[in-house]
């Protein structure tokens, strides 16, 4: 399980190095990526939290796009946690709409609450003691898909999700500025 940022199109981006990753791509989050990886992740939470309610100039230089992004109260970050089971080969990631800034929801599944996972493709979550099953898609169909859901012990969830925290810690560690905003920080379990 990842925690991943779905990008945006940065052709034309130019206040700082970016990779060459194409719009609407899966981008995991994790101190092992390379510095522009990193600026494509910061390019893509700078335009996606740039336009302030009371602030509608242009942004002209990469000190105003991060110091509107610092400034923001919630930072919105497109995607959420992807998750891949390689003995079967299937992987469930975040639909349309599902936010980054709510990963840690997934917790609540021990509670037995299921998340918003986006639409198109609509993961799927399924209660099933001990275990929660996860499809790719099928969230909003009555019957359960007919392919294999990726299994996890519900128990096993707190850790997993440690792990993915860890990622995220990571990724902050690599960027020129850790002073994101709180409601983005990652605040240790509880």
């Amino acid at each position: 399980m990842d925690a991943v940022l779905e990008t945006v199109d940065t052709a034309d981006f130019s206040l700082w190095p970016v990779a060459g990753l194409p719009p609407h791509r899966l981008l995991a989050l994790s101190p092992h990526m390379t510095p522009l990886e990193v600026g494509t992740a910061l390019a893509t939470l700078a335009d996606y939290n740039s336009r302030t309610p009371d602030d509608h100039r242009p942004v002209t230089d990469a000190h105003e796009r991060i110091r509107r992004l610092l400034e923001t109260d919630k930072v919105i970050a497109p995607g959420g946690l992807r998750i891949h089971h390689t003995d079967i080969d299937v992987t469930v990631s975040p639909g349309c709409c599902c936010g980054l800034e709510d990963w840690r929801e997934w917790l609540d599944i021990t509670n037995g609450d299921t998340p918003w996972l986006g639409h198109d493709p609509s993961p799927r979550v399924e209660h099933a003691d001990p275990v929660v099953r996860l499809w790719p898609h099928g969230g909003d169909a009555a019957d359960a898909p007919s392919e294999r859901p990726i299994e996890i012990p519900v128990g096993d969830l707190p850790g997993i999700l440690r792990t993915v925290r860890d990622g995220l810690h990571g990724f902050l560690s690599l960027s020129p500025d850790s002073g994101l905003p709180a409601t983005f920080r990652l605040s240790p379990w509880t």
